[in-house]
């Protein structure tokens, strides 16, 4: 599995992680990837999956990277303070290395947000701090509110049809060598890719360098400075599909096939706003609707 730097820190993750989001096969899975090398873990309290990640990561937390999440409703100080003290619990260890602000919330200050984070810091309950779908601006008043302690990460959704990061955020964030931990890097599935898809070039590329369409689509992101992935699975060979996702690069003509024949889309702020707050399981059910709908419209969907 090869590893990228987390930001400026001299700390190397690996360029696939795992994520948990809708996240239901148990601790045994989880450690299967993280045998085969993909030691990042990300979940979050919203998920309800962090006590499986500290079933999976025992015997192995000194080699795990563990990030989680703070949910918005609990940004005050009291609040901030108890949620960490909960997850630490349930993820069965002393510290998180990625601490992530799960989303904004405009309705407490981040000031007050971050002060929390930087006690949380300098008691060596977390090692690193990242946010989670924010801004180029959001992101710029987090780290002026956080002060010396630098802000590591921004997960946001990124793959090779939704390409809103691309307006400007990405950018930023590989300027300032903040890594982007990229979340549904899959979309929601390769049954949507592909209504991207109409000259069938993931397939031609699948051929050409014997990996999956799936591999294709992660490696497509993986090619991306300062880039990582955390795509979700609840089967074995997905997982390890997965994670053979690394270790090698599409070549330049063959990224460039992609960028020019895959449509894609940018969303709007508020687009991300309802997203942002739509719960996970009714994202579930809109997933699973969705695939009944003509392809054109899934298309508009994405």
């Amino acid at each position: 599995m090869m590893a990228k730097e987390l930001a400026r820190t001299g700390v190397f993750i690996p360029e696939v992680g795992i994520g948990t989001a809708s996240y239901h096969a148990g601790p045994s899975l989880l450690r299967k990837g993280l045998e085969a090398g993909a030691l990042f873990i990300d979940t979050a309290e919203s998920y309800e999956t962090d006590h499986i990640a500290g079933e999976a990561v025992k015997g192995l937390r000194d080699r795990v990277f563990i990030a989680t999440k703070v949910s918005p409703q609990n940004f005050r100080t009291r609040d901030f303070r108890r949620s960490v003290d909960a997850s630490l619990k349930r993820l069965g260890t002393d510290f998180i290395d990625l601490l992530q602000l799960h989303h904004p919330n405009s309705s407490i200050p981040i000031q007050e947000t971050m002060g929390a984070m930087a006690d949380l810091v300098a008691a060596g309950k977390v090692r690193y701090v990242g946010v989670s779908n924010f801004s180029v601006a959001q992101l710029q008043a987090a780290q002026n509110a956080l002060g010396n302690i630098a802000i590591v990460s921004n997960q946001v959704r990124y793959n090779i049809i939704d390409r809103t990061i691309e307006g400007g955020l990405l950018q930023y964030c590989q300027t300032n060598r903040i890594t982007v931990i990229a979340y549904s890097p899959l979309a929601k599935g390769l049954d949507r890719i592909r209504d991207c898809d109409p000259a069938g070039i993931i397939n031609t590329l699948a051929r050409e360098t014997g990996k999956s369409p799936a591999q294709i689509v992660l490696n497509w992101c993986l090619g991306k400075d300062a880039v990582v992935v955390i795509p979700a699975s609840n089967s074995l060979e997905h997982l390890m599909e997965n994670c053979a996702a690394s270790d090698w690069r599409l070549t330049e003509e063959q990224r460039h096939a992609l960028d020019s024949r895959i449509q894609y889309r940018r969303r709007n702020r508020m687009d991300a706003i309802l997203r942002g707050f739509m719960p996970h399981r009714l994202q579930d059910v809109a997933r699973r609707t969705a695939k009944w709908l003509p392809r054109g419209l899934r298309r508009r969907l994405t």
